[in-house]
Parts: C-alpha cells; structure tokens; sequence
C-alpha cells in the first residue's frame, strides 16, 4: 500500500491521520507497515482523506 508515501506527501503525522480517519495511532502505524489491513469503511476514509481512490492505496502499479 502507499499510505506512507500519501501521508509524506500530505506533510503529516501518523497521529493527525488517525485522528482524522478515527482510529488509533497505532492502528494506523500497523496499516502502513503492512501489519494490518484496512477494513472498507477504513479505505474510504483513507481515500477522502488523501484525495486518492481506493485502487490507488491498494496497488503500487
């Protein structure tokens, strides 16, 4: 997933993600390792958020 290279680009922190998607810190820590992954309704708020679709988080092609 790209969700480490978005939020670089965005210019914010693991913490203001979460915040803004309603999950925790750690949570969202797990999502960009590879650890976890995102539910749907996650995935969309992750999309709005970074203004991205949700393909585009998903896939690195």
């Amino acid at each position: 997933m790209r969700l480490k290279e978005l939020r670089l680009q965005k210019g914010v922190t693991q913490q203001e993600v979460a915040r803004a998607i309603g999950c925790s810190a750690n949570n969202y820590a797990r999502y960009e390792r590879g650890e976890h992954e995102p539910d749907c309704a996650t995935l969309k708020q992750l999309s709005k958020f970074f203004g991205v679709s949700i393909d585009y988080i998903l896939y690195n092609d």
